[in-house]
């Protein structure tokens, strides 16, 4: 473990603890991300100073909640986060215990306690029961750090292996929300491994078994997060199975459990589950509302399948898993803008696009409806059902095709709009009469303007164009089309060559 990349905030924050006669640890995810060599989100310190005597040490800090946590500034140095922003935070909290969970939410008492071991022992997985004791720097700029680690919290990160620190059903009984914890750390660290992965000791996944219960007591809102979460780890799928497997998956979201075991016709050979399942873990994006869209996008099957076999139908299964999907991100408290994009996408993934058959303008049309911005987003999820479906290519050539035509289309045309004047212009500073002579004239300005992108002015175009307004304009006009139809086809091929399409 390299200790040295330790901030310099950080450090600074346990000097001042220490000169004022007070201890100052290193604790939770951060050591837990040092120990695998990734570089921690945040920095949590834990300390036997109260929280008045931990604002009074820090000045500028701030304190609004019953656990003991102060949230001393510092000047930024995190990586991430806006480049602009005054200061990052250090949460410092005072060694606590914490009594019994009645809600099964939060615990009914904290009480401050006086030594770090007190305070470990009160934590959920060993690996995030490890703190770090860095000494005072010494005349070398060196520093001593020991480890404290009670519960063999590096032995586990070293096996992969999340464990409970104690008994996991009591664990569980305290917060039931670690039960989902436990398995959103082992899609976030996992990776997608078959072998020498992450795995759950075989006691905590028994203890989830036994009290999946007891989710029903946990707000919707931390339920949110913790999914979300694993919708956005290395393994995501391998999440929500292990979700279904330990059976907090049917107080989550029973509508995916809906399609398990449920076949679908001659296009699938997974079931509707299965196939929800891979189109996850295969789709490329890494934004929520595409995972969760690629997620969901078949979640209507069961409710609309009619017949069996190979010949069954699932008529309107976009739709009617459209306001499932809404129903469900509901139900757990999603932000709106999360939940009208993923709806989007699931109620648009059967989009029909066949090259030779679809027009410019019903891509335009599917453009209007579903937003320039989100198209990128349905191709994806278009890519995640084909890949969900275990077809041998992501991206076919009518795919590629369509993203061909969706860049063509949205582009601003090679047209009269380029230019810096328009026939209002004409008809207000030239007095000419509307007809077709204004069209004539604009045309001839265009293809003046491609030949010469510095003319794009109004001062310039106003006085080539009074100079063309007498003139008789057939012969200049069909030289100006052919300067514009040379001008498309060239920017055309650019595109067609971006896209791989003939």
């Amino acid at each position: 473990m390299d200790y040295s990349s330790i901030p310099e905030p950080v450090l600074s924050v346990l000097d001042s603890l220490r000169e004022h006669g007070r201890e100052g640890h290193i604790v939770g995810g951060c050591v837990r991300d040092l120990i695998l060599g990734r570089e921690p989100k945040d920095w949590d310190i834990t300390t036997d100073a109260k929280p008045e005597e931990v604002l009074a040490i820090f000045p500028d800090s701030f304190y609004e909640n019953d656990f003991g946590t102060v949230g001393v500034k510092v000047l930024p140095f995190q990586k991430e986060g806006r480049p602009d922003r005054e200061h990052d935070i250090i949460e410092v909290t005072t060694y606590r215990t914490e009594s019994a969970y009645s809600d099964r939410r939060r615990p009914d008492q904290v009480a401050f306690v006086s030594t770090l071991s007190e305070d470990l022992s009160r934590r959920d997985f060993t690996m995030n029961a490890i703190a770090l004791e860095v000494g005072s720097e010494g005349s070398e700029g060196r520093r001593d750090v020991i480890v404290i680690d009670p519960f063999h919290g590096r032995t586990d990160i070293q096996e992969k292996i999340i464990r409970t620190v104690g008994n996991p059903e009591q664990r569980f009984g305290e917060d039931a929300l670690r039960m989902i914890r436990a398995i959103r750390f082992f899609a976030e660290l996992h990776g997608g491994e078959t072998e020498n992965g992450w795995k759950i000791d075989d006691s905590v996944l028994d203890a989830i078994r036994k009290h999946a219960g007891l989710l029903s007591h946990v707000s919707r809102e931390r339920i949110r997060d913790e999914f979300s979460r694993i919708i956005l780890s290395n393994s995501p799928a391998d999440g929500v199975e292990l979700l279904r497997a330990v059976g907090l998956l049917r107080d989550i979201i029973p509508e995916l459990e809906e399609g398990v075991g449920v076949g679908q016709n001659l296009h699938h050979k997974l079931s509707v589950y299965e196939h929800n399942l891979l189109a996850l873990r295969t789709c490329p994006s890494r934004k929520l509302e595409v995972r969760l869209a690629a997620l969901f996008h078949d979640i209507g099957k069961p409710k609309t399948k009619r017949g069996d076999g190979y010949r069954s139908t699932f008529y309107n299964h976009d739709h009617v898993g459209a306001r499932m999907t809404r129903n469900l991100l509901l139900r757990l408290r999603f932000p709106v803008a999360i939940i009208e994009k993923t709806v989007l996408l699931v109620d648009n993934h059967l989009f029909y696009y066949n090259v030779g058959e679809v027009t410019e303008t019903s891509v335009r049309r599917l453009i209007r409806r579903v937003g320039l911005e989100n198209m990128k987003d349905l191709i994806d999820v278009r890519i995640s059902d084909r890949l969900g479906s275990e077809v041998p290519k992501a991206k076919p050539y009518k795919l590629r095709h369509l993203e061909y035509m969706v860049e063509k289309v949205s582009r601003d045309p090679v047209s009269v709009k380029m230019l810096a004047i328009n026939g209002t212009d004409l008809m207000k500073e030239l007095h000419m009469e509307p007809g077709p002579k204004i069209g004539a004239v604009l045309e001839v300005l265009l293809s003046d303007v491609i030949e010469n992108p510095s003319r794009n002015n109004r001062e310039a175009l106003l006085a080539r164009a009074e100079s063309l307004s007498h003139d008789d304009l057939p012969a200049l006009r069909e030289k100006a089309k052919e300067v514009i139809e040379e001008k498309r086809e060239y920017d055309d091929e650019g595109i067609r060559s971006r896209h791989k399409v003939g």
